[in-house]
């Protein structure tokens, strides 16, 4: 098990991750920070757990917003295929 430090909002957090995935733990980290940045500007330091639950919160809904979307064009491609095996059989009997 690996250990890796992230800092979020100018604070340190330890963490464990499996090997190899330290990189990715700092990735994610800095994106989270990125977004507890953003919220520091607009809205000011407002507390540390109210500012990651808003992170958070921001987070989950591009992450749902990224689900529809993905549910959406699965449901177009479900449809295309389904016009185009009818396609195929119309040319079959053709």
């Amino acid at each position: 098990m690996a250990q890796v430090t992230v800092t979020i909002n100018g604070r340190p957090y330890p963490m464990s991750c499996d090997d190899g995935e330290e990189e990715h733990v700092r990735e994610l980290a800095q994106f989270i920070d990125g977004q507890v940045q953003n919220l520091v500007q607009d809205i000011g330091q407002v507390g540390e757990a109210r500012l990651l639950l808003m992170a958070a919160m921001l987070i989950s809904d591009e992450l749902a917003k990224s689900y529809e979307e993905r549910d959406a064009l699965k449901a177009e491609l479900d449809t295309a295929a389904g016009r185009i095996s009818q396609l195929a059989v119309r040319l079959k009997t053709a």
